[in-house]
């Protein structure tokens, strides 16, 4: 790999298929910073990559300020060099029903899962360009695919960042830059553990009754796993993957047949 093509910035990645992602990725040789706004979260992810031989950077952020990520892609910038794998997946999940509808609940989805794709794209796209080879891959979900009730927000939010990523495919490919995006279905994460939670309180079920619920949305009557996620964009990170652009790839189980 070029110096380029070896630098990963990876949001999100303080739990969960962030945190995943990025371990995949420095096991594969890329250094990677490791953002996310828990300061505990990315050192811990970031020392323990170092501690099996790999080189990660811990880069606190919050993804939804420009300011914030300015300032940490000039930190990784000076650290690693050049980004030229960007993964955005920090983001976040919310639900109520559309009457009555929260209109700070809709701006934060917005905020956490669209704008945020938009500011961190944006704040490394250029040295992408200047290069002239990058990859962009953003972990989105079902949820930019199909809209679903109860999570109006959430929904428009994901369907934002499908038509962001089209748009930037076919504005990216003269520059030898992919950009695509990996659609989940319930993931075994802690966002799920939350959504399970909420579902067992609003239904007046069990744990395990709200947990089965979401297992059986899936043909194959499970949660995904993270690190069948982060296969999926290691894999659209590599060079194997220059063909494939503007693309949207189901992780789910089936759930969307398209």
């Amino acid at each position: 790999m070029s110096a380029v093509q070896r630098v990963a910035w990876v949001t999100g990645a303080g739990r969960g298929i962030g945190e995943v992602t990025a371990r995949e990725l420095a096991a594969a040789g890329y250094k990677v910073a490791v953002s996310a706004r828990t300061v505990n979260d990315v050192e811990r992810v970031a020392e323990s990559i170092c501690a099996a031989g790999g080189i990660a950077v811990a880069v606190p952020c919050d993804v939804t300020l420009p300011a914030s990520v300015s300032a940490a892609a000039g930190r990784i910038s000076a650290a690693l060099g050049v980004v030229g794998v960007l993964i955005n997946n920090a983001g976040a999940a919310e639900s109520h029903k559309f009457v009555g509808h929260d209109d700070e609940l809709w701006q934060r989805m917005l905020n956490a899962n669209l704008n945020s794709v938009y500011f961190v794209t944006k704040s490394v796209v250029g040295g992408m360009v200047a290069a002239n080879w990058g990859r962009i891959v953003t972990v989105a979900s079902i949820a930019a695919r199909v809209g679903g009730k109860y999570i109006a927000a959430y929904t428009a939010s994901k369907h934002g960042v499908l038509g962001l990523t089209r748009a930037l495919a076919v504005e990216l490919v003269a520059h030898n830059i992919t950009v695509n995006a990996v659609c989940p279905g319930y993931v075994d994460t802690a966002m799920t553990a939350n959504s399970v939670e909420n579902i067992s309180r609003r239904t007046n079920t069990s744990l395990d009754e709200a947990r089965a619920a979401l297992e059986k949305l899936n043909p194959q009557q499970r949660l995904i796993a993270p690190a069948e996620v982060a296969r999926v964009v290691l894999m659209l990170a590599g060079e194997a993957s220059a063909g494939i652009t503007g693309q949207a790839i189901n992780v789910d189980g089936g759930m969307v047949m398209s």
